[in-house]
């Protein structure tokens, strides 16, 4: 246990993560823009920095837990990022979903400064980040991987090696990818179903009993029968891994037509609004064109 780790990020994933690294006896070094989770993690006993560099100046692996690729850019090369604090054979982990060119991108610029960058994408929500139950998919070089193991193990029970850098963001986007998909296909079909009659209740219940069963059917159906579009990761962030997804498609000329199709109705409930609301309140988009409700018969109505 001789590594120092400094945690960078402590929204509603980063708060859990860091504080079971600090449960562990590790040395912790903490930053966030904003100082309520700052403050609850000093409280804990980890230290406070005041910017990045403070904290890579004071950690030999630092892990993130940021946004977005722009944000996680920022922290690396701004002008108080990590790359011009953190000594050579430091450690950058990075947990965020980052996009795969841009993961790539990163990791070439790090290289030549001695800094090994290991993109570590999780998958799971909140409760999985403070269970420590998330899934790992972590990757580059695999000696690192190895060495940082201990620590991933803080964070998930389930750590798959994926190889080359980037390839664990691009494993992350393929998870994303099929779930996003599959919400984006139930908030098309359900209102279908209701229109023709069905009560849409009683077909959930069968259809997550049958074939069509999905992980987003089988989170979101309940919360959209219930008008209750808050659990879960907002829209305007999902979109992110849509947009990275065509971006590879149109730069390695890789043809994802359904993908295509699903982006129409993310594009569709963005302009409604509905960026803020859960992936489950796509079915606002084509509960409109069809003119019905998709919630439970004492909750809601069809329109028309």
């Amino acid at each position: 246990m001789n590594l120092r780790v400094g945690f960078i990020g402590l929204g509603e994933m980063g708060r859990w993560m860091a504080l079971n690294v600090l449960k562990s006896g590790y040395p912790l070094i903490v930053y966030d823009i904003r100082p309520e989770p700052v403050q609850e993690l000093v409280g804990k006993g980890a230290s406070a920095a005041t910017n990045p560099i403070e904290a890579a100046k004071h950690a030999d692996c630092v892990l993130l837990s940021l946004p977005d690729e722009h944000v996680v850019e920022e922290v690396l090369f701004a002008e108080k990022g990590l790359a011009q604090g953190l000594r050579a054979k430091s450690v950058v982990v990075d947990l965020s979903t980052t996009g795969y060119l841009a993961t790539i991108r990163f990791e070439e610029r790090l290289r030549p400064l001695g800094i090994t960058f290991i993109d570590a994408p999780v998958t799971g929500m909140e409760a999985r980040a403070k269970d420590a139950t998330l899934t790992i998919m972590a990757a580059g070089e695999e000696k690192t991987v190895q060495k940082i193991r201990p620590i991933l193990a803080l964070l998930g029970n389930n750590i798959v090696y994926m190889g080359k850098s980037g390839n664990g963001q691009l494993t992350k986007l393929v998870n994303q990818l099929l779930f996003n998909i599959s919400a984006a296909a139930m908030a098309e079909v359900l209102p279908m179903a209701v229109k023709l009659g069905l009560d849409p209740e009683v077909v959930c219940q069968a259809v997550t009993g049958g074939t069509g069963r999905t992980f987003a059917l089988e989170f979101f159906a309940p919360l959209i029968l219930e008008n209750n579009f808050k659990p879960g990761y907002p829209l305007n962030k999902a979109y992110k891994d849509m947009v990275s997804a065509s971006e590879i498609s149109s730069r390695k000329e890789i043809p994802l037509p359904v993908l295509a199709a699903a982006m129409q109705t993310y594009q569709m409930a963005l302009a409604q609004g509905l960026g803020d609301e859960n992936k489950g309140a796509m079915i606002k988009v084509w509960e409109k064109v069809l003119g019905v409700e998709v919630r439970k018969r004492n909750t809601g109505s069809e329109r028309s």
